[in-house]
């Protein structure tokens, strides 16, 4: 396993590590201030610790709920501290019998360049499977929550038509694809301009994709899907949300998984009729990942083999350095990514 290889060479420890911090929480769109750049001192590490550099980190569109100081699902991110988000890194130094130096693991440590973290806040990545970026993507949360989602929350059966937003996104361009591997006869997806909507289809392998910033979302996907759809994975809220609830079929499955139309605050989007929903017997049911970890496995067995057949394809957007962070997260925000959203870090 190039997990935990025998005779790693011992790497050089840096007394000193730059880190992301959240400088200020943002009303409405953050912006590159809201963001500062620090170095800081590693701490020594105590028993059962390990020393991670990280190589990848992950940003995504949920981060931006985390600048707002108000209750949610998870805690906010504090000022004048490091932001956190999932990263996959290579441990330099260790005081864990567990974790030896040179293994590659993932965490949730990220926006820094080194990570001091206990044993078991990370997982050894098997690097044999597949790159260690794609446990950020496919093989991470990201492709958890479409593989979830499809299964669990908003279950695809053979012969469904699905629509997905944000198609061309982290989640929507995999979860298209786990579609059609789940029997979907018809996947449907949208994507913010030409360019977007023509790499749904030739990349992705979706069947239609809808131009949302063409106007008229209802008109296209009627025309799309005329008998109604089964299944819509929503990442988006707003007229996407409305517009799917109006086009489902009798029994049809809505996920919510995301609603970034809202992130950034300001008059909420109409949202779907609820009678339509109700007389139509629609479920409407919420999702976050951390309820499906128990899969994670299930998961990563079949994603990789998956990814090494070409069954899921995917894409993704590189900033390189810690410092291009702040830019790559508001590129998630305003839709600059196509797949998913990487920073190099080395």
């Amino acid at each position: 396993m190039s997990t935990q290889p025998s005779q790693a060479p011992k790497a050089v420890v840096p007394q000193f590590s730059r880190e992301i911090q959240l400088a200020a929480r943002p009303t409405g769109v953050p912006t590159a201030e809201h963001f500062a750049l620090v170095e800081r001192p590693i701490a020594e590490l105590a028993d059962g610790q390990v020393l991670v550099r990280n190589t990848w980190m992950s940003v995504d569109p949920y981060m931006r709920g985390r600048m707002d100081d108000r209750p949610s699902y998870i805690e906010p991110f504090q000022v004048g501290e490091a932001l956190e988000g999932s990263a996959v890194g290579e441990v330099v130094a260790s005081r864990s019998a567990a974790i030896a130096v040179g293994a590659t693991v993932s965490h949730f440590a990220g926006w820094r360049e080194y990570s001091v973290l206990d044993a078991a806040a990370v997982t050894p990545i098997d690097t044999s499977l597949a790159a260690p970026r794609h446990y950020l993507g496919a093989l991470g949360t990201t492709g958890l929550t479409a593989y979830a989602t499809l299964t669990e929350v908003a279950r695809v059966n053979p012969g469904d038509t699905v629509f997905i937003s944000a198609a061309a996104g982290a989640v929507g361009s995999v979860a298209g694809q786990i579609a059609k591997a789940l029997g979907a006869a018809r996947v449907i997806g949208s994507a913010g301009g030409p360019a977007k909507t023509r790499m749904v289809l030739d990349e992705f392998g979706f069947d239609a994709a809808l131009d949302y910033r063409a106007g008229d979302l209802a008109g296209q996907l009627a025309a799309a899907a005329p008998e109604g759809i089964d299944v819509y994975l929503d990442s988006v809220g707003g007229e996407h949300l409305r517009v799917a609830v109006d086009a489902m079929r009798p029994k049809g499955r809505v996920a919510l998984v995301g609603a970034i139309s809202g992130y950034n605050g300001g008059d909420p989007e109409p949202g779907p009729d609820l009678f339509k929903a109700a007389i139509r017997e629609i479920s409407l049911r919420g999702m976050l990942v951390t309820s499906y970890f128990p899969i994670f496995d299930e998961y990563i067995a079949k994603a990789s083999a998956w990814l090494a057949d070409g069954t899921i394809r995917t894409a993704e957007t590189v900033y390189e350095g810690l410092e291009q962070a702040p830019a790559a997260f508001l590129g998630v925000l305003s839709g600059a990514n196509t797949g998913k959203m990487l920073v190099r870090l080395v």
